[in-house]
C-alpha cells in the first residue's frame, strides 16, 4: 500500500487485528520493510503492526527535499496521521532508531514505548568522515561497493559463513537502494546530535546493542541508556549491527518482554 506524505509516496504494510495497539517498525539505511518480516509476523498476534520503507528506500520515493532526521520523523508523523494512528509503539534499528529518538524527543505525545536498537545518538569526527566517504562512493560508483562493505560491518563473520541465503537477500536489498536515497539518509545520519537531549526523553525506552557491533559499539549504546531516565538495556551476542537478523529470537524476546511490561 502507499500514501502521500510530505510530498512523496511512502510504501507501507500493515498486519494484525484492527483494534490492537499499534507498533511501528523502522529499518536501517540501505534496507527496507522486509528486514522486519520475522518481527512483524510475531507481533501481529497481539498488535497492529505497521512497517514502512523510509524515503529513498524500498518502494518509497526519494523526494527533492534535503533529508534530515527531523524530516524522517515528520514522515512517520504524516504516515500516522494518514492512517489515523493517534499513538504507537516504535521500534527502530540504526537509522530507524535515530528516527525513534527524534520522535520520542519532539513528538512524545504520539509515542507509547520506544525500542532503540543498534543506534548512536551523536557523531564524532571519524564517524562523520566515514559517512562523507560512503556518500561520495555511492554517488560515484553506485551501491555495489556499499553492499560489499556493509555486509562485513552488519554481520559477524560466523553468521556470514553459515547463512548464505540471508546474506544474499540483504545484499540484493542494499544494491537495489537508490544512491540518492542512500546519500540523503547518510547525510542525516552524519549530522546526528541528540545525546545532550537524552535526559529529557520521557518515554519508556529499551536500548538494544549487538555485542560485536563496530558501527554502533555497545559502550556507546550503554552510555545512551544511562542518559535516559528509567530506560532498559539489552545486549545480544554474538551479533553485529543488524542484530534482529542475526539474533531474531533473542531480539524478539527482548522486544516482547519490554512491550508487555
Amino acid at each position: 500500500m502507499e500514501i502521500f506524505v510530505n510530498g512523496i509516496k511512502v510504501h507501507y504494510v500493515t498486519a494484525g487485528a484492527d483494534d490492537a495497539p499499534w507498533v511501528t517498525l523502522s529499518h536501517s539505511i540501505a534496507a527496507d520493510h522486509t528486514f522486519w518480516d520475522a518481527e512483524a509476523a510475531a507481533l501481529a498476534a497481539g498488535y497492529r503492526v505497521l512497517r514502512y520503507d523510509t524515503r529513498g528506500h524500498g518502494m518509497s520515493a526519494v523526494g527533492t527535499d534535503p533529508t534530515s532526521l527531523d524530516l524522517l520523523a515528520r514522515d512517520v508523523i504524516g504516515l500516522w496521521d494518514g492512517l489515523s494512528i493517534a499513538r504507537s509503539h516504535f521500534i527502530g534499528l540504526s537509522l530507524g532508531g535515530m528516527i525513534g529518538l527524534v520522535l520520542g524527543l519532539d513528538h512524545p505525545g504520539r509515542v507509547e514505548k520506544l525500542v532503540i536498537a543498534n543506534t548512536r545518538s551523536r557523531a564524532d569526527a571519524p564517524f562523520t568522515a566515514l559517512w562523507d566517504q560512503r556518500i561520495a562512493l555511492a554517488e560515484s560508483d553506485g551501491m555495489a561497493p556499499i553492499a560489499e562493505a556493509s555486509l562485513g560491518r552488519w554481520f559477524t563473520a560466523d553468521f556470514i559463513a553459515r547463512d548464505a541465503a540471508t546474506i544474499a537477500r540483504v545484499r540484493a536489498v542494499i544494491e537495489a537502494t537508490p544512491p540518492a536515497g542512500f546519500a540523503g539518509a547518510g547525510r542525516a545520519i552524519r549530522a546526528i546530535d541528540l545525546y545532550r537531549r537524552l535526559g529529557t526523553l520521557a518515554r519508556p525506552t529499551l536500548f538494544i546493542a549487538g555485542g560485536e557491533d563496530g558501527a554502533c559499539p555497545p559502550e556507546g549504546i550503554r552510555a545512551d541508556h544511562l542518559a535516559v531516565p528509567g530506560s532498559r538495556y539489552r545486549e545480544l551476542t554474538p551479533a553485529a549491527h543488524i542484530s534482529n537478523l542475526e539474533q531474531p529470537q533473542a531480539f524478539m524476546d527482548a522486544v516482547a518482554e519490554f512491550l508487555a511490561a
